[in-house]
């Protein structure tokens, strides 16, 4: 063989080596990622399980042997901070069994109780898309059930409550006592043993509500802090089958650990002071619940003020750009939780 072709021999030998090195690379670059995925889904699977037995939840299978489509997985929540409970309760297994046994289920309590947070931590442990709804906004039923767009009638598109009645999981109606009284009657047919609504505004059609579709709505009490709010229709409320009453983790001199933990983590203060915000905003929830002032702060109104701490803040100035104005605008209320935190940071 001449010089020339040794030399081609030699470049297609070099050529295939490195095809079959370079396919070797990513062969086992694909080996690691598919461990990598399978360890996750190992570790998840894992941390559900425990949290599952942790509540005591494991016997209600919410949509046994049944995957929801691929279209709506991406409305199934995903890495939600754990919910902490207030001392003496379970509301993650109430929720759960109600949604089991009933379908349907009502929270109630003022802001900052974690009714959201919760919603969405069990549809992440369950498995199940949300469809939320907040009824506090000018939401037209056109957004709700559904319309034709364009010119003729080819062109239908299904409502946030069609998609859910169609597809399953959660419909979480927010603010639900702010509600439009047309809308709540709507949706009595689909609440009730009749289990479907009819599309009047695209021929009388019948949407049957999904076998693994399920309903919750919370709302603060009806009162004049909260504006907007009204009595929830009774036919609506008759519907709702349990109704759980939410409370702050920490009020009056019920402090809990979990919460100053909680204000610790997140903003990165040390103990003590964690501490001493919790107790100030325990007696501002005290006073809230007794009428004395307009509004309870929520864990993250305490975050906030503990976060302006950790970054250099003093802890009365730090109140003040948050708690202080948070709470009301007139100024002797105002006066009024100075007072309070200057008792613990005095």
């Amino acid at each position: 063989m001449s010089k020339h072709g040794s030399k081609v021999a030699y470049g297609s030998h070099q050529i295939r080596s490195q095809c079959i090195a370079r396919r070797y690379v990513e062969e086992r670059f694909r080996t690691k990622l598919k461990n990598a995925k399978i360890n996750l889904f190992i570790r998840r699977t894992k941390s559900k399980s425990e949290l599952l037995k942790k509540y005591g939840i494991e016997k209600y299978d919410l949509h046994p042997g049944y995957e929801f489509p691929e279209s709506v997985r991406d409305l199934i929540p995903s890495n939600v901070p754990e919910y902490i409970t207030p001392p003496g309760k379970n509301y993650v297994k109430q929720i759960v069994r109600a949604l089991y046994y009933f379908k349907q289920c009502a929270l109630i309590g003022p802001s900052g109780t974690g009714k959201t947070h919760i919603v969405y931590f069990i549809a992440e442990l369950t498995g199940l898309p949300i469809w939320e709804v907040n009824c506090g906004l000018q939401t037209s039923t056109y957004d709700l059930f559904g319309r034709y767009i364009g010119l003729g009638k080819e062109n239908w598109i299904d409502g946030q409550i069609i998609l859910w009645c169609r597809n399953g999981g959660i419909l979480y109606l927010d603010e639900a006592n702010m509600m439009k009284q047309d809308i709540a009657a709507r949706l009595n047919p689909i609440l009730d043993t009749r289990g479907h609504i009819v599309l009047t505004e695209k021929d009388n059609e019948i949407v049957k509500r999904h076998p693994y579709g399920y309903v919750i709505i919370s709302m603060n009490p009806f009162s004049s802090e909260f504006a907007g709010t009204k009595p929830l229709n009774a036919a609506f409320r008759r519907r709702m089958s349990v109704w759980i009453n939410f409370s702050y983790l920490s009020i009056g001199n019920q402090i809990s650990p979990e919460e100053i933990k909680l204000i610790q983590k997140r903003s990165g203060v040390d103990e003590d002071t964690a501490t001493r915000i919790v107790r100030a905003g325990a007696e501002l929830r005290r006073q809230y619940q007794m009428g004395d002032l307009p509004y309870g702060p929520s864990p993250g109104d305490l975050m906030n003020w503990a976060i302006l701490i950790a970054d250099g803040s003093d802890p009365l100035e730090a109140a003040e750009e948050s708690i202080v104005g948070t709470t009301s605008d007139d100024v002797e209320i105002q006066e009024a939780v100075r007072r309070i935190i200057k008792g613990f940071f005095s």
